[in-house]
């Protein structure tokens, strides 16, 4: 999708990465099935492999931006972000939004990433 749409999945500028909104969205168009929680450790997934590419890694990262269908479904969220980001503790943002690029997602994540 990132070349059709003309973007990065990540991009890197010196020390700084941004990884742009991923979702649980595979190669095949399919969404990841499941709750908020599979979605979101899925994508979490996605984003782990982006920063690796990068250069980054979860440890890294200082900002995570979440975009969610249904408010009422983030203790999924917050168990997957726990887990991933618990020790690191990023900024966070959760917003709650009417829709997703696919039908079948429920979740959205974006994080920026500074290299120590």
């Amino acid at each position: 999708m990132e070349s059709v749409a003309g973007y990065s999945r990540a991009v890197r500028i010196g020390d700084w990465v941004a990884v742009s909104g991923s979702t649980s969205l595979g190669p095949d168009g399919v969404a990841h099935p499941g709750d908020c929680y599979g979605q979101a450790k899925y994508t979490l997934g996605v984003i782990e492999r982006a920063l690796a590419e990068a250069g980054a890694q979860m440890t890294d990262v200082v900002r995570v931006r979440t975009f969610i269908t249904d408010i009422g479904m983030i203790d999924g969220f917050v168990q997957a972000h726990g887990e991933a980001f618990g020790d690191i503790r990023p900024a966070s943002t959760l917003v709650e939004v009417s829709a997703l690029i696919h039908p079948d997602l429920v979740i959205e994540i974006e994080v920026d990433a500074i290299i120590s």
